[in-house]
């Protein structure tokens, strides 16, 4: 496949940051929430925050996400780097697909059964073992997120571990 030139491959790798700095954007905004419900436990303070995790996971976080996979499978086709030809390249998949199945699997999940908890129980929801429990897994899986994002662009800057050694071709 033929490479992208300088300006195309700068248009892209532009909308990649953009998607990527809204996609950070938007866990760094669910990290807060998720801490302030921790910090301030009351019905109000869970509820709106519940609600805004709900917002953003079913308008702003799919588009994000879609948005950064498919710039940067662009990117990495169209370019030198290629999928499969560096580490650091790798790394990175494993780390988005970690970031979306726990994005998919489990933020959203979490953040729905909190908020039908919290529509069931009203105010006792924090007496709720089950409700508790949930929100501390949402915690964890939004701060292995954050941990994962925060990750990947460290290392799309560095560049750590250098190329696969490519297999041995068939001489005839």
């Amino acid at each position: 496949m033929k490479r992208i030139t300088v300006v195309e491959r700068k248009w892209w790798l532009s909308f990649h940051l953009l998607f990527v700095v809204g996609l950070l954007g938007h866990i760094m905004a669910f990290l807060v929430l998720s801490i302030a419900t921790l910090i301030n436990p009351n019905f109000t303070t869970l509820n709106a925050s519940y609600i805004g995790m709900h917002f953003m996971e079913k308008s702003l976080v799919p588009i994000s996400a879609l948005g950064t996979v498919i710039t940067g499978i662009y990117l990495s086709v169209r370019t030198k780097w290629g999928l499969f030809d560096f580490y650091w390249i790798i790394v990175k998949e494993i780390l988005t697909v970690i970031s979306i199945a726990i994005g998919i699997l489990g933020i959203k999940f979490w953040t729905l059964k909190a908020i039908t908890i919290l529509a069931d129980k009203g105010t006792q929801a924090n007496a709720d073992p089950v409700f508790v429990v949930n929100n501390e897994y949402l915690f964890i899986g939004i701060l292995i997120n954050f941990i994962s994002l925060t990750a990947m662009v460290i290392i799309s800057v560095f560049k750590p571990w250098g190329q696969q050694k490519k297999p041995l071709q068939p001489t005839r």
